[in-house]
């Protein structure tokens, strides 16, 4: 817990097409750890954005009949609005034609020009123009791109060369030294053995083709797409710019938290990223988290393959909330994670409908109900039942385990945390019986109960709100508490008792209404 800075970045994503879920898989996880790391005090910066060069992007322009910068330009809304609808909560967006990342790509490279670390050569072989990636001959499948399964092309260009080839040593040396640096271990492991087996010098810029940022060294040349991308996680921050805002910017968050990325592209992060930045002489980002991919009946989900579905099919029929909790817990963040409509159907019902929500509604309801929609008092300790004690102590427990769980971006076990309170909840009503005790007349006891499950709510909110913010925005605005998004120190508010007496409860409708299969 603290005020430090916490920088985290999804990978820039190409505008060839509209975002998919994979594409939202990443940025959602990236969101609930910002949202979570402010709820915990944190300074933080959350960058997206978008990739928007290369030979590709140029090829379907002109097949559109428009220039390059007029087409990403049509793509572009796309993304801002399916963020939009998501609930994500980035702090910048940059695009990488924007002057801002022009300039930092320019002063980067020269940088690494005048003090040595490029040479010119020529480039011959393999190249995949769909991924824009350059194959060795012996790494293609059958003759196509092995990332795609398209056909690839065979190239010869004069280019310009990084040195990557010596920093093999330094390389291996800094995974030693900073093991979390690739995130979860069996990726670290491919990248040690990648690296072991030899590394060569990698171009760094193309000649037939113009649509790309220039070398300001070399007439003719524009960036490779690909380095190009990599450098917007410090151009974004003010890399390149003399403006003391931009320094004292670049400064305060690099290096960064975490780097979001898909297994696919962990060389490029994790080898080619670090090597670049060490060149340049500035420190490498602490952590690149490679998750896995979405897979539909047993396949990779991508717009390459045709069998990507677009975010707001799926956020019509389930909500926004219910789609961010459906990824983030059913699925396993770093492994692979098959998806089904049939699954999300049952997280949906069962999770949210029948726990969560059932559990707001009964409790909000009875609180109307029996004390007019007031909370009652806090319970006297003294008269504390066995359930009480349990129902608190989970409650107590529930921050240092959650956070134990999101440091290792276990999103699946940081939810499951808050689902033990959740469960336990709704079992302390039904061993409870409420309605018994209001028969009875016990009004002692009835509003012992309802206080200590209406509090465990509060709680479960809390805890529930880097996931799905809307709906624990929402609890608390029924629970008569403020703006859920303003608590900077979880800890303090998630103490046992915050709920204050009298604070006006609203029924409302309900937060998940059950689907039926017909639907």
């Amino acid at each position: 817990m603290g005020t430090s800075p916490f920088y985290v970045t999804t990978p820039i994503y190409y505008v060839n097409a509209e975002p998919h879920l994979g594409t939202a898989y990443t940025t959602i996880a990236a969101d609930a750890i910002a949202r979570y790391r402010r709820m915990t005090g944190h300074d933080v910066r959350f960058l997206t954005g978008l990739d928007e060069h290369g030979q590709k992007i140029a090829q379907a322009a002109e097949e559109h009949g428009m220039d390059p910068q007029a087409w990403v330009d049509s793509i572009a809304p796309s993304f801002t609005e399916a963020w939009k609808m998501l609930g994500i909560s980035y702090d910048d967006f940059i695009r990488t034609t924007e002057e801002r990342h022009k300039r930092g790509v320019a002063a980067f490279w020269t940088k690494l020009h005048d003090e040595g670390h490029l040479h010119q050569g020529h480039y011959e072989g393999w190249y995949c123009v769909p991924d824009e990636t350059y194959w060795a001959e012996d790494q293609l499948e059958d003759g196509m791109c092995p990332q795609c399964g398209r056909e690839v092309q065979q190239i010869r260009e004069d280019n310009w060369f990084f040195k990557l080839s010596g920093f093999g040593p330094r390389l291996l040396e800094f995974y030693a030294e900073h093991p979390e640096f690739v995130q979860p271990e069996t990726r670290r492991n491919e990248v040690v053995s990648f690296v072991t087996g030899g590394l060569k010098d990698l171009s760094i810029s193309r000649t037939n083709f113009t649509w790309g940022v220039p070398l300001p060294f070399a007439e003719g040349h524009v960036t490779y797409v690909w380095i190009d991308a990599l450098l917007n996680y410090i151009t974004a921050l003010g890399y390149g710019s003399d403006d003391p805002a931009d320094v004292e910017r670049f400064q305060r968050y690099w290096p960064a938290e975490y780097h979001f990325v898909g297994k696919d592209i962990i060389r490029f992060h994790c080898v080619i990223w670090p090597a670049m930045l060490m060149a340049a002489g500035i420190e490498p980002p602490k952590s690149v988290f490679a998750h896995g991919f979405l897979l539909t009946k047993g396949e990779k989900m991508s717009k390459s393959k045709g069998n990507a579905q677009t975010p707001a099919s799926l956020v019509g029929r389930f909500g926004v909330d219910a789609y961010r909790y459906y990824f983030l817990r059913d699925v396993s963040f770093g492994h692979d994670g098959s998806i089904s409509m049939e699954s999300m159907v049952q997280r949906y019902n069962g999770d949210l409908a029948n726990d969560w929500g059932n559990l707001c509604s009964r409790l909000f309801n009875m609180t109307e109900k029996y004390f007019e929609g007031r909370v009652p008092a806090l319970p006297d300790p003294a008269h504390e039942t066995a359930d009480d004690a349990t129902m608190r102590a989970i409650a107590g427990s529930l921050p240092e385990t959650y956070e134990d769980h999101m440091r290792r971006l276990d999103y699946s076990a940081a939810l499951d945390s808050a689902w033990e309170l959740i469960k336990f909840a709704n079992r302390y009503i039904e061993n409870s019986a409420p309605w018994t005790l209001a028969k009875e007349g016990d009004t002692v006891r009835l509003a012992a109960v309802l206080y200590n499950a209406l509090e465990a709510v509060r709680i479960a909110a809390l805890f529930t709100a880097p996931v799905m913010p809307n709906t624990s925005a929402e609890v608390w605005r029924r629970l008569g508490l403020g703006d859920i998004t303003q608590v900077t120190d979880i800890l303090a508010a998630a103490e046992w008792g915050g709920l204050p007496e009298g604070s006006s409860v609203v029924k409302g409708e309900a937060l998940f209404p059950r689907i039926y299969e017909e639907e």
